[in-house]
């Protein structure tokens, strides 16, 4: 009888190739399904953490309109008025506990906030989520193309939330946007998760303008301004002035702790952008944070972006809280020729620090702050 011999370097031959063999199969095979993961150990999650009338809407929008993002407008909403009579302290771990279900698309910790039988308007800010206007969640709007947040509204308004939580469920991307967090710290539980890949974008705008902006507001801003300045009795001519100093405030808190002596589990996940840089050249900062989060430029996002910035709006009081065509230059210096000199120094005087630490030049006079042609930034 013949007995073949096999020898120890061609079994070890053999291993290697097979080795070898399954690596490019598995590459190629992630296309359509991981090998060893689940998509959610790709995703990343990105939180958009600004203030109030800073340009976060409009920001929100440059990520929900990808077509690898799932974005939620404003989630922390549900928080604050569930509770309406608690302060920031006491929300910020209620409201880290959301971020958390919901990076994970666990829409079920919505149960707290919503009503019994909830529809997805249900959602604070839904139609400005492209992903809750395109499949699965509806058959709407194709990834690929802007959304029609008219047509949403109309045609997307189903019963449930499981839609939202399936659609959640596809995409690489997770961002969710908030004027709620006022500090770092509570969120590092959520950077030491090893389920969660989180970034923060930390868009800050000029005081100057913020506080123009929050005038033109009005009451709409009334209940948030309580819950920040933690129901102070406080005279209310100084309201708005002790607002926007807390909001400068957190600005400091959360640069600094990003960026002196951070923990190394910061690292490489913080970016600040200032929105007066994305006004002056909205495609190259964009393209830039895309980048910082492993997304994409796209020729219709390229094309929405400029029609955005580019438009004949001024951001009047009546399209203070819609997403418009605009002249984002225009918009970013408006403070200059309709805040009063008076309490353009009282804003200085309040955010002074936070002018300094992120690169916001003081006028000394009321000629200097309309001389457009002088360079505040």
């Amino acid at each position: 009888m013949f007995h073949s011999k096999v020898s120890f370097s061609t079994i070890i031959f053999v291993v290697v190739l097979q080795a070898v063999v399954m690596v490019l199969f598995c590459s190629w095979y992630l296309q359509l399904s991981p090998c060893g993961s689940t998509p959610s150990d790709k995703k990343v999650h990105v939180l958009l953490l600004s203030s109030w009338r800073s340009g976060s809407s409009f920001m929100g929008q440059v990520f929900s309109q990808h077509p690898s993002v799932f974005y939620l407008m404003e989630p922390g909403f549900h928080v604050w008025t569930k509770h309406p009579k608690s302060g920031v302290r006491s929300l910020r771990m209620a409201l880290r506990d959301l971020f958390r279900s919901l990076f994970q698309c666990d829409f079920s910790v919505m149960d707290s906030y919503m009503p019994e039988h909830p529809q997805l308007a249900s959602l604070f800010g839904w139609i400005m989520s492209r992903a809750l206007c395109s499949p699965p969640a509806c058959s709407l709007t194709p990834r690929n193309q802007i959304s029609n947040q008219t047509l949403c509204a109309k045609k997307c308004n189903v019963q449930g939330l499981q839609g939202a939580e399936q659609a959640c469920l596809t995409y690489s991307h997770v961002v969710l946007k908030t004027v709620r967090f006022f500090e770092l710290e509570s969120l590092y539980p959520l950077f030491q998760d090893p389920n969660l890949d989180l970034r923060i974008i930390h868009l800050i705008r000029d005081p100057r303008a913020v506080y123009r902006s929050r005038e033109e507001s009005g009451w709409i801003l009334a209940h948030d301004s309580a819950v920040l300045l933690e129901h102070r009795q406080v005279p209310a001519g100084e309201v708005e002035y002790e607002a926007i100093q807390e909001i400068c405030r957190s600005h400091v808190r959360i640069n600094k702790r990003a960026t002196v002596n951070a923990p190394p589990f910061l690292e490489d996940r913080y970016r600040m952008v200032r929105y007066e840089d994305m006004a002056q050249d909205p495609l190259k900062e964009i393209a830039s944070l895309y980048f910082f989060l492993g997304l994409e430029m796209t020729t219709e996002l390229k094309e929405w972006i400029y029609k955005m910035t580019n438009g004949n709006g001024k951001g009047s009081k009546q399209e203070a809280f819609e997403i418009t065509s605009r002249s984002a230059v225009e918009v970013s210096r408006a403070w200059r020729t309709m805040l009063p000199h008076s309490k353009v120094k009282r804003v200085q005087e309040v955010c002074k620090e936070a002018m300094l630490l992120l690169g916001y030049r003081m006028v000394d006079s009321e000629e200097e702050q309309e001389k457009l042609d002088i360079d505040l930034f």
